[in-house]
């Protein structure tokens, strides 16, 4: 595919073409390549409490200090995603990812991290794709490939994000941000 998805890019779920689990998903992409894609999904809670999984690393999350459902894929495990607070040298158990947004290992010492990031959002599993598999999502249209802002990665109100995201796009795909879910409303 000449024009690959990239980690940094946000996928929007079609308003009518991914039901159940997928409904109005926003997925930050952390990475792609030939060996298949992973991201998470910015816009959903999840049913675990932050404070009862990784209780030191709560009050470094900007708000809401939650614990978000990140995908399908290893429930039980953490991503975290950070922006740095400012540019120059990275922090220890950082990996960037796109611009000032990284990956931070979760082993690293919360004194660390302390002040080297400007916001921190921590996610409960991820979504991944195998080879081909996300590509080819994108050409049935399955999914709406735009580019990120942090408030979208960072925002306090992740619930209406699928319908901000889209709205802020402008022509046809501004459209579906008034998605209604009775069809004969639409």
């Amino acid at each position: 595919m000449p024009n690959r998805p990239r980690a940094g890019e946000l996928l929007v779920a079609r308003a009518d073409a991914l039901g159940g689990y997928w409904h109005q998903a926003v997925i930050l992409l952390l990475d792609s390549d030939e060996s298949g894609s992973l991201g998470v999904i910015l816009n959903r809670f999840s049913e675990t409490d932050l404070a009862d999984v990784l209780p030191h690393w709560q009050h470094l999350v900007c708000p809401p200090q939650v614990l978000f459902e990140g995908g399908p894929v290893s429930p039980a495990g953490a991503v975290c995603v950070a922006k740095l607070s400012a540019t120059g040298e990275e922090p220890p158990g950082w990996r960037r990812f796109h611009a000032d947004l990284g990956l931070l290992h979760l082993d690293t010492p919360v004194e660390l991290a302390a002040g080297a990031y400007a916001d921190l959002r921590i996610f409960a599993g991820y979504c991944g794709w195998e080879p081909g598999q996300l590509e080819g999502e994108l050409m049935r249209g399955d999914w709406h490939r735009v580019p990120v802002r942090d408030e979208d990665v960072f925002g306090v109100d992740p619930q209406d994000l699928w319908r901000r995201v889209l709205r802020r796009q402008g022509g046809d795909l501004s459209f579906f941000s008034t998605w209604a879910e009775d069809p004969e409303s639409n």
